[in-house]
C-alpha cells in the first residue's frame, strides 16, 4: 500500500510534468518547419494535453483494468468541463470570439451523444472502438483543413502569439519531446499501476480511481493551459485546449483502449456518470455558443460548473464506499 501510494504521488507529477514538455517540443518542432499556428494549436496543443489520458488508458487496457481505461477517459471530460473551465470562469470570465470554437462545440456534443448510445448495451466492443476512431480521423482530417486554409480567426491569433515567444534552438525541443515521451510512458505504467494497488486495497472498484485521482491528475494539463491562457486574455484559447482534449479522450482514448481490450461498464457507471459528462456538455453548449449574441461563461456560470463537480465527486467517494 505504501509503495502504491508512492507510485500515485510520484508517477502524477512526473506524468504532468513530461507531457508539457512532450507537447510543447512537438509543436516548436512544427513551428520550425513551418506548419501554420492553427494547425499546430488544433493538433499538436489541443489533442496534445490529452497525451497522459491515452498513455494511461492505453496501459490500462492493456493490463485487463477497463475502469480505469474508461473512468479516466470519461471523468477527464467531466473534470474539463465542471472543474477546470469552471475554476477558469470564476478567476476570468471567458468569451468566445473564434467561429472556430463555435463549430467545434455542436461536434463535441454530437460526439458525446455518440459515445453514450454506444454504450447502452453495457459494453463498448471492437466494432465501438473501431467506429470512434473512425470519426476521429475525419475529426483529425477537418483540423488539418482547417489549418491549412488558414484565415483570420481569434484562435489562429491567440495560437501565432504562444509560439512566437518560443526562443529555444529546434535540436533542444527535440530533445525535451523525446524525453517527455519516454517519462510519459514511464510515469503512466508506475500511475496505473499504484492506482490498481490503491483500488484493491480498500475495496473500490478501479472505475471510481480511475474517474476521481487519474482523472483529476491527468486533466491538470488543461487545468495549468487555461489559467495561463486567460491570464494573458486568450480566452479562445482556453477553450479551445478544453473542447480538443475532450473530443480527443471521447474518440481517440476510448477507441484505442476498446480496439485493445473491448469493455463492459456497470449501470452506476452508465446511468451516473455519463449523464453527469452529457449534461455538463450541454449546459457548456447552451452557455457558450451565444443563442442571443456572444457566447461566453461568466463568473455565475463558472462557480455552478465548479459546486456541480464537487456534489459529483462526493457522490461517487459515497457510493463507492456504500457499495
Amino acid at each position: 500500500m505504501i509503495l502504491a501510494s508512492l507510485a500515485i504521488i510520484i508517477g502524477l507529477p512526473v506524468l504532468l510534468w513530461s507531457a508539457g514538455k512532450f507537447v510543447g517540443g512537438a509543436a516548436a518542432v512544427a513551428n520550425h518547419f513551418g506548419v501554420s499556428p492553427l494547425l499546430i494549436g488544433m493538433l499538436i496543443i489541443g489533442f496534445g494535453t490529452s497525451a497522459p489520458e491515452i498513455i494511461v488508458s492505453i496501459f490500462a487496457a492493456v493490463q485487463g483494468n477497463s475502469g480505469i481505461a474508461l473512468g479516466n477517459a470519461f471523468g477527464s471530460n467531466i473534470a474539463n468541463i465542471l472543474l477546470i473551465l469552471g475554476l477558469t470562469a470564476l478567476i476570468s470570465p471567458i468569451a468566445v470570439r473564434s467561429e472556430i470554437i463555435r463549430k467545434e462545440i455542436p461536434v463535441l456534443l454530437g460526439i458525446t451523444f455518440f459515445a453514450a448510445w454506444q454504450l447502452l448495451d453495457m459494453q463498448l466492443s471492437k466494432d465501438d472502438a473501431f467506429s470512434l476512431m473512425g470519426l476521429f480521423i475525419l475529426l483529425i482530417s477537418w483540423s488539418i483543413w482547417q489549418g491549412i486554409r488558414g484565415g483570420k480567426d481569434a484562435l489562429s491569433d491567440e495560437y501565432s502569439e504562444e509560439l512566437r515567444n518560443d526562443k529555444d534552438p529546434v535540436k533542444t525541443h527535440v530533445v525535451w519531446l523525446l524525453v517527455g515521451l519516454l517519462a510519459l510512458i514511464a510515469s503512466s505504467r508506475i500511475l496505473v499501476w499504484g492506482a490498481v494497488e490503491v483500488a484493491t486495497f480498500f475495496g473500490v472498484s478501479d472505475t471510481v480511481i480511475g474517474l476521481t485521482i487519474i482523472a483529476i491528475g491527468t486533466s491538470l494539463p488543461e487545468l495549468a493551459s487555461s489559467l495561463m491562457a486567460v491570464k494573458k486574455g486568450e480566452h479562445d484559447l482556453a477553450l479551445g485546449n478544453v473542447i480538443g482534449s475532450n473530443m480527443f479522450n471521447t474518440l481517440a482514448v476510448v477507441g484505442i483502449a476498446g480496439m485493445i481490450q473491448p469493455m463492459t461498464v456497470t449501470s452506476d457507471f452508465l446511468y451516473r456518470d455519463i449523464l453527469v459528462m452529457l449534461a455538463s456538455t450541454v449546459a457548456l453548449f447552451i452557455f457558450c455558443i451565444g443563442i442571443r449574441g456572444q457566447g461566453r461563461l461568466n463568473r455565475l456560470e463558472g462557480g455552478a460548473f465548479t459546486v456541480a463537480y464537487i456534489i459529483y465527486t462526493v457522490i461517487l467517494i459515497n457510493s463507492a464506499f456504500i457499495n
